[in-house]
């Protein structure tokens, strides 16, 4: 089975490409060596022999922009089929090639390693569409779990940087999986994403949960910002009032909508248990929980637990981060885990540093530094990447000793 088909003239990328999926990734590449790509994606496809391919890479060789007007049409004929350019990358053809539907930019120099693992990324992104595109008369018509992780960041009270760490977040898993990471921000009345990733959004999430876009992901996903980390944002309204327009039906519609498309949805949910934070929990692969160094901002967290776990809405991998922790707070970490009852993750100090970054409207994740807290936040991005999985923690019973 042909999985991969390759457009490129360059013999020893095609030679780097058998080698990364030989014995490790099931299927073969089939090689067109004219790169001079057709107008349509049909004429391409009608050079291939047997089934059509998961994953289509156009170049080394090809003109960007050539590749980038097929890809611009593959997206709406076969979205089934996940495009990789072969290119070197910058922030103009990267911004491009996104808006276009590529999925992901390779670079012509990569080892074998570094293509295994994008064509591993590229055909989990295939196949999740062809099950969102294709239905499955086992399932009986019921809803299923489509396609990639969604992480709802929360904390029952605000204040503690859930933002920063949301946008940090979502920044590191970009670099994971560029083009394959979005961030919503579900505050719906006082969202910050915008502001954080100085963006200026033409369209917002009352644009993205009504009309066309409800209806259609490939409509949904014109409606989500651009940003140059390569991730997706989609930002809140500007006014508040139009919270009111949105309900919990629709958040967990459109989520799932994205998870059926991105590797990773990154939610940053509104202080407190909402509705709408309510239905991001529901709709999570994934929580992390956010806590600052203060008796108030711990009890709410303990207590946010308690009621979710109540609830049966506690998604089963939870990741416990302690923001802006100071030593001089009079608390320390193991009080906090007494307190909630299970193991702190990640701590992340307090810093100047991510202060500058948030107010600069650029994160501090996406320049490489050797700010301590810019550590950590890494720390917890590691956490969702499959090479440095961890197991979900489990509640640890101690003697509370912030009564």
């Amino acid at each position: 089975m042909s999985r991969f088909l390759l457009v490129t003239s360059d013999v020893t990328f095609e030679q780097r490409v058998q080698t990364a999926i030989a014995g490790r990734i099931p299927g073969s590449v089939q090689t067109v060596y004219n790169t001079q790509v057709p107008d349509t994606p049909d004429e391409l496809l009608r050079k291939v022999v047997g089934e059509l391919p998961a994953v289509l890479l156009l170049g080394p060789g090809v003109d960007p922009s050539d590749a980038l007007r097929l890809a611009s049409v593959f997206d709406v004929q076969h979205p089934e089929i996940s495009l990789v350019l072969v290119a070197d990358a910058d922030p103009t053809l990267a911004l491009a090639a996104m808006r276009a539907g590529v999925r992901d930019i390779l670079e012509p120099q990569a080892d074998a390693d570094v293509i295994r693992v994008l064509l591993e990324r590229a055909c989990h992104s295939a196949d999740s569409r062809r099950r969102g595109l294709i239905p499955d008369p086992s399932l009986d018509s019921a809803p299923s779990r489509l396609g990639g992780r969604v992480i709802a960041v929360t904390s029952p009270k605000g204040g503690v940087g859930k933002t920063t760490v949301a946008t940090n977040l979502a920044v590191g898993l970009g670099k994971l999986a560029p083009m394959s990471t979005v961030l919503v921000d579900l505050d719906v009345q006082f969202g910050d994403v915008a502001a954080v990733l100085n963006l200026t959004p033409e369209h917002t999430l009352t644009d993205a949960v009504t009309g066309a876009a409800a209806q259609d992901t490939m409509v949904l996903k014109a409606f989500l910002s651009v940003h140059p980390t390569s991730i997706y944002a989609l930002c809140t309204p500007e006014s508040p009032a139009e919270a009111d327009l949105i309900n919990a039906g629709q958040i967990g519609h459109m989520l799932e909508q994205l998870a059926s498309e991105f590797q990773f949805v990154v939610v940053d949910t509104a202080p407190g248990l909402g509705e709408h934070t309510l239905a991001a929990l529901e709709a999570a692969t994934d929580v992390v929980f956010i806590s600052g160094m203060d008796v108030p901002g711990v009890r709410g967290l303990r207590k946010e637990i308690d009621v979710l776990t109540e609830l049966q809405m506690l998604p089963g991998s939870r990741h416990i981060v302690v923001n802006m922790a100071d030593r001089a707070s009079g608390l320390s970490v193991q009080d906090i885990e007494s307190t909630v009852r299970t193991p702190v993750d990640v701590v992340v100090p307090r810093s100047k540093a991510v202060t500058y970054s948030t107010n600069k409207g650029e994160p501090i994740l996406q320049e490489a530094s050797r700010d301590k807290a810019a550590k950590a936040l890494n720390q917890l991005v590691r956490r969702f990447d499959p090479a440095h999985s961890t197991a979900p923690r489990k509640a640890v019973h101690r003697r509370a000793v912030l009564q």
